[in-house]
């Protein structure tokens, strides 16, 4: 198999995976007319990772082509629909989607792609992700402020609302508020601060690593593994992480993060109360959390985890029913 991927030089220009296909890759590909340059070939391969608009532009080319060239979507981020435009661009993506022959995920639970876009379980398979941070080894649960982090279907009220019910020091970093916050920075509880964030891998350890508790509120209408890449360089770094229950976290860790339920702010404030108070619930828990993010390795372990998913699929397309053996393996 020959795959082409959006992906960046550093995909395994050569790969085989656990069910022993084997195959070659190029990389780098970011333009639809570039992909059906390689259709001629019998055995080719389109592998998008997380950029929806190649997915929808590429599935339109493909069937305005009549090519049956499989198409297989990597950490594809879908919305739950809120307004009427959203609703009839839904409608034209769920027939898009249809083109897309196996989506894979980092999350679990995909009732929210199905119910709007069409993508049940049956088309997905869930693959661990990793820290884009190199694992602390002399990792620390202990730190000056409990951290909101990260912008992506973050809960910015029940964030604020909860901080408000507890004395201890917040902070997030400017880059991380939306605009209009960011611009009137008097908006915030008083006790949350604005940390500089330089939008580099160096400050975003620096912000993580100050941190006592790292906290990842996410909204209530979140379909997708928001959150997840934060939290997993918080874990890696040594830090309790407490979030929201949702497909981000929910199915994929158990003790290793501390949940609270969505749009709680009583209820998380509570969590930020306990986690900050009791050193030892707020120790094993960055402990598991540590081991977690050590488990999920690096990039080539990542990607190994989706050869292998594109391994199980393919076996599933000629015939072998083996795509729930491999999702219950995971």
């Amino acid at each position: 198999m020959f795959i082409v991927t959006n992906y960046w030089v550093s995909f395994p220009k050569a790969w085989t995976a656990s069910t022993g296909l084997s195959g070659t890759s190029v990389s780098g590909i970011g333009r639809v007319s570039d992909y059906l340059k390689y259709s001629d070939r019998n055995d080719t391969l389109f592998l998008i990772n997380c950029d929806p608009n190649l997915v929808f532009e590429l599935a339109t080319a493909l069937i305005l082509s009549r090519s049956r060239k499989p198409l297989v979507s990597v950490d594809l981020v879908l919305r739950q629909p809120q307004r009427v435009l959203d609703h009839l661009s839904c409608s034209l993506k769920r027939l898009l989607l249809r083109r897309v022959d196996h989506h894979i995920l980092f999350h679990k639970d995909v009732s929210g792609y199905q119910k709007f876009y069409g993508v049940g379980p049956e088309r997905c398979s869930f693959v661990r992700f990793k820290s884009s941070l190199p694992i602390a080894q002399d990792a620390s649960p202990d730190g000056e402020y409990v951290l909101c982090y990260g912008r992506s279907q973050r809960d910015w009220h029940t964030f604020f609302e909860a901080m408000k019910r507890v004395p201890y020091p917040g902070a997030t970093s400017i880059l991380s508020l939306p605009e209009k916050l960011a611009r009137k920075p008097g908006l915030l509880p008083k006790n949350i601060r604005l940390l500089e964030d330089e939008n580099t891998q160096e400050a975003q350890v620096r912000i993580l690593s100050r941190a006592k508790l790292v906290v990842l509120p996410i909204l209530t209408s979140n379909m997708a593994a928001s959150g997840l890449s934060v939290g997993l360089n918080a874990m890696g770094l040594g830090k309790c992480v407490i979030t929201t229950e949702g497909p981000a976290f929910s199915g994929i860790c158990s003790n290793e993060v501390l949940f609270v339920p969505p749009g709680d702010p009583v209820a998380l404030a509570e969590m930020i109360r306990r986690a900050w108070e009791d050193d030892e619930l707020r120790r094993v828990t960055a402990t598991r959390a540590h081991e977690y993010a050590l488990k999920s390795g690096g990039r080539d372990e990542l990607y190994q985890r989706i050869i292998d998913a594109i391994g199980f699929w393919h076996q599933s397309r000629i015939g072998v029913s083996v795509m729930r053996r491999f999702n219950e393996a995971r």
